[in-house]
């Protein structure tokens, strides 16, 4: 079950100074928007690993905010996200250019639900955007930082987030998702797991000239030990080992996941 929408807490760990630690009212839209039945079912089943109401309540996500989608994938976080902007903010994907036409293609089949989507473009190669400078309130990415540190090229990742910092008003906010590798594990494992350590993504943003706002255990599974044979794809829902050791994994859950906010200086 998901965690009491009430009763989370944002822990924050922040550059040498630190922090206190806070917690934040759900928004009734994020968590009217969660609870829709539009929602697949075999989605809503994943909001016990995801926590959707509580992730996007601290990152401050409000349904009149123009929010950018970093890598969208299947459109779990799409799902959410769209509805609640829509008639009132704006929902933008952003992805590679390989993968506009395809997104765009599924998102035109779903407007009467998310409204006007449009799929704008990253180029890996140079970190240009054609999302205009300064228009996002907030990008989000979710589990996906990972798959640009596993690019042949080892600087797509900071050409990205420079991407994202160019994307965002003065004030906006970076929300970062993605599955922990403890930082005593070796960082090769970065390129090969699906795991990367939070101390990788605080660099990359803050070399893009982000600032770490805030941070959160809201995603933290304790049960993941990290060392999976196949990596977080061992884990559900992917299951990469299928049958094999199937309950083991099952009893475990979805990956243990840090949650961070970052923020463009004013």
């Amino acid at each position: 079950m998901s965690r009491p929408l009430l009763a989370f807490a944002c822990i924050a760990a922040l550059g040498a100074g630190g922090a206190a630690a806070q917690s934040t009212r759900p928004s009734g839209d994020i968590a009217a928007a969660v609870a829709s039945s539009t929602r697949t079912p075999a989605n809503r089943e994943r909001d016990r690993y995801r926590h959707p109401v509580e992730t996007l309540t601290f990152f401050g996500v409000k349904p009149t905010q123009t929010v950018v989608e970093f890598l969208p994938g299947g459109g779990w976080y799409t799902e959410i996200l769209a509805p609640l902007v829509k008639g009132r903010g704006h929902y933008v994907a952003l992805v590679p250019t390989s993968q506009a036409d395809r997104l765009r293609t599924a998102l035109a089949g779903k407007a009467a639900q998310y409204g006007d989507t449009p799929v704008h473009t990253v180029d890996f190669a140079t970190g240009v955007s054609t999302i205009p400078a300064g228009t996002a309130d907030v990008v989000l990415t979710f589990r996906n930082v990972h798959n640009l540190l596993m690019q042949d090229d080892p600087a797509v990742s900071g050409r990205v987030f420079k991407a994202f910092y160019a994307a965002l008003k003065p004030g906006g906010v970076l929300g970062v998702v993605d599955h922990r590798l403890p930082e005593d594990m070796d960082t090769a494992r970065e390129k090969t797991s699906g795991y990367i350590k939070r101390s990788t993504v605080v660099r990359l943003a803050q070399e893009a000239g982000f600032r770490l706002a805030d941070e959160s255990r809201i995603n933290a599974n304790a049960k993941d030990t990290h060392d999976h044979p196949n990596g977080v794809w061992t884990l559900p829902p992917t299951y990469q080992l299928k049958d094999q050791d199937r309950a083991k994994y099952a009893a475990i859950g979805e990956s243990d996941r840090f949650t961070l906010k970052f923020v463009k200086p004013r």
